[in-house]
């Protein structure tokens, strides 16, 4: 479970967190045709420990994520709309009648060079720590716009180079409840008194809030850590009470304090995540999907990945089914 103190939500707040940075983070092209909305990882803000990146995505078949490696840190990838292909291009549909119209309904398939498979549709949780290093491609089957975040984690030094892990769990069986117009989705740590059964190497708190208008939110924060909100949907009043209310696709960094506080003056719901990791404080170095902590160490996984070498062995020889599918 998530390596944290229990953060219950609480009526107080000694030292309320306020917003100390906003952007709005604007569409961009990546992978293979993808198109990803990316707030952390960007010229504006390439790192705020733990967290290497955020992109919102949107993902239309065939466009995705081909094969692609990664090593020393964490992908953690949650849905919010349809279903999504992740790992393997596979053409699976769901003849479906509502009210008399049919509807098709894709499937979300994981593959990888170790031969793990797993599926995740919406409102579905992947938590997926790379170490050492992995192989996979990310893509969507079937008709229509998926949709959802995938956050990168930073791993410490000493859990760099640890075996590749998976963390899968179905939307249901999410830790979930709702009370005085809040309801909450607890991916990662503790919130309103439920628990993640996710276990976080580098301590994380993730929760998926919904407030209803009029409601007010008072989450605790560890002190020590440093979190931020993504908005979703609708619009909400951040931090300060008097300040303007933010709308969707915005990243806001949050000050120190032991909480955050969050009010709905609108008359429609506001949906954001709040997330939170305890700083590694330890140098980063980056190249694209390689995380680690000198530039020594990047050249060196670079040679084990170009020679297939120290994690990357099984790379040489293996192709997702959906390059095999579009014959690459």
């Amino acid at each position: 479970m998530a390596e944290t103190r229990d953060q219950v939500a609480s009526p107080e707040l000694t030292k309320p967190r306020h917003v100390v940075r906003k952007f709005q983070a604007r569409p961009q092209h990546e992978g293979v045709g993808a198109v990803v909305r990316r707030s952390i990882g960007r010229f504006e803000l390439k790192y705020f420990d733990p967290f290497l990146a955020l992109d919102e995505f949107s993902v239309t078949a065939p466009a995705g994520f081909p094969d692609h490696p990664h090593r020393g840190f964490e992908t953690v990838t949650y849905m919010l709309e349809v279903l999504i292909l992740h790992k393997l291009y596979i053409s699976l549909c769901v003849s479906l009648s509502l009210s008399k119209i049919k509807m098709y309904i894709r499937a979300v398939t994981h593959e990888d060079f170790e031969g793990h498979k797993g599926t995740i549709k919406a409102g579905d949780l992947q938590w997926m720590t790379a170490g050492r290093g992995i192989v996979h491609s990310e893509m969507p089957a079937g008709p229509g716009t998926s949709k959802g975040l995938q956050l990168w984690v930073n791993l410490s030094s000493a859990n760099k180079m640890i075996e590749p892990r998976y963390q899968e769990i179905q939307g249901k069986d999410i830790a979930s409840t709702s009370k005085n117009g809040i309801a909450v989705r607890v991916i990662a740590g503790r919130s309103m008194g439920l628990q993640s059964p996710v276990y976080t190497r580098t301590p994380t708190m993730y929760l998926d809030f919904t407030l209803k208008p009029s409601a007010h939110l008072r989450q605790p924060v560890p002190p020590a850590w440093n979190a931020f909100v993504y908005t979703l949907e609708g619009e909400g009043v951040f931090g300060v009470e008097r300040s303007g209310p933010v709308g969707p696709h915005h990243l806001l960094l949050l000050g120190q304090g032991d909480g955050l506080e969050v009010w709905n003056k609108s008359a429609k719901p506001v949906r954001f995540v709040l997330i939170g990791g305890e700083p590694l404080g330890e140098p980063v170095a980056q190249l694209g999907p390689f995380v680690m902590n000198t530039e020594e160490e990047i050249d060196r996984t670079v040679d084990d990945f170009q020679y297939y070498t120290n994690g990357f062995e099984k790379a040489e020889h293996w192709r997702s089914e959906a390059m095999v599918g579009f014959q690459v």
